[in-house]
């Protein structure tokens, strides 16, 4: 073998080595889970809050601080496994588009569409809360996104609420997300208001499966209200 030939396999074995060093570090391929938690990603909290241009969206400020540094908790805690974070804001009225599902690591607005509130909570804007079994409230504080199943709804996906006290009981009264044909602009022109559910973040039909394909299982979502007992009291807000 003569001089040429050694350097192109010192070559070719370089290139090899690298190539299986960089698959043995992220098997799954870019962005994906490792070890069950998000791979770490880097952005500014506010450059990325005017970058998806949030404040003309109607998403409130605090909402979306607050949902940042519960999804950070739920992170470190091992508790979400994928880079995606949706925030129920409540203090907009049910007939704007107050469910915000922004993608951390490639710093996208993912969704930004209606959401229902429960039947109990209020009409045209939901103010009051509950965790209690048939109080048809719905509940604040942070889930954790489960699997997706078809019931009575269809397509539907379960929550684990993370905050005792608030929403802890959140499987035992079946609180899911799930598509409704009262959640629609349809419905708003006729009423002025969304249609109610019975404590679930209800989305709109035509999009509900698109929807939970994107967040379930291990993603963080925020319902959020200035409510002074939860800020004082929310374990992943302290």
């Amino acid at each position: 073998m003569n001089i040429k030939s050694l350097k192109l396999c010192a070559v070719f074995g370089t290139i090899l080595f690298l190539l299986i060093s960089v698959s043995a570090s992220n098997p799954s391929g870019e962005g994906l889970v490792r070890n069950n938690t998000p791979v770490p990603i880097t952005f500014e909290p506010a450059s990325l809050y005017a970058k998806l241009n949030l404040k003309k969206l109607g998403l409130n400020q605090a909402a979306y601080q607050y949902a940042l540094k519960g999804w950070e908790k739920l992170k470190a805690k091992g508790e979400i496994s994928k880079n995606i974070i949706s925030i129920c804001d409540f203090t907009q009225p049910s007939g704007n588009k107050r469910l915000y599902i922004i993608d951390l690591a490639s710093q996208t607005l993912l969704f930004n569409t209606l959401v229902a509130h429960g039947k109990n909570s209020g009409d045209e804007y939901a103010r009051r809360f509950s965790n209690k079994p048939e109080s048809l409230q719905s509940s604040l504080g942070f889930y954790v996104t489960g699997g997706a199943y078809t019931g009575k709804h269809g397509l539907a996906m379960k929550l684990r609420g993370e905050e005792p006290g608030f929403n802890n009981l959140a499987e035992g009264r079946d609180i899911v997300m799930h598509g409704a044909s009262y959640v629609c602009d349809e419905f708003v022109k006729q009423f002025g208001r969304l249609g109610k559910s019975f404590g679930c973040p209800a989305v709109p039909l035509a999009i509900h499966e698109e929807v939970i394909n994107t967040i379930k299982d291990g993603t963080c979502l925020f319902v959020y209200y200035p409510d002074s007992k939860y800020l004082a009291s929310s374990c992943l807000l302290k």
